[in-house]
């Protein structure tokens, strides 16, 4: 079955309730988990001429730090439980594709990722990174809601 679960995790108290999940299904299947936070950079960086005009490096640092605390956060709940955990935490633009790398190259059987449950509106404008996960994930992935 699955070994080794990829946690991807936002620090949401719905990421964290999945997480939680996540790490009771890993004591069930005897599984480790890889825990992983995405620190997003700012959107703007694609375009050079904003760049140049604004200091992001305050902003890369904090949510540098976030994604560490997030990914120390959900390591902490596994070891509690006596869970193997690796922590991982990456920077991109579009997180659904530091977790679907993150993965393949940690050679995760699975993904586990919440669904805050956007709906109508929201969806569309906010998008859905576990929908973009679903749509270009080849490993499987569980949806917790």
């Amino acid at each position: 079955m699955f070994k080794k679960i990829l946690v991807p995790t936002d620090g949401s108290p719905i990421s964290e309730k999945s997480a939680k999940a996540a790490i009771e299904f890993a004591v069930a299947t005897k599984a480790s988990i890889v825990a992983l936070s995405v620190a997003q950079l700012y959107p703007y960086m694609l375009m050079p001429e904003a760049g140049a005009m604004l200091d992001l490096s305050s902003y890369e640092e904090a949510q540098d730090q976030t994604a560490q605390s997030n990914a120390d956060k959900l390591k902490t709940l596994a070891e509690s439980a006596k869970v193997g955990c690796e922590t991982i935490v990456k920077r991109g633009v579009h997180p659904y594709e530091e977790i679907i790398a993150t993965a393949n190259d940690m050679q995760c059987d699975v993904i586990w990722i919440a669904s805050h449950g956007r709906r109508g509106l929201d969806k569309l404008l906010l998008g859905s990174e576990t929908q973009r996960v679903l749509a270009h994930s080849t490993l499987p992935v569980m949806v917790y809601r």
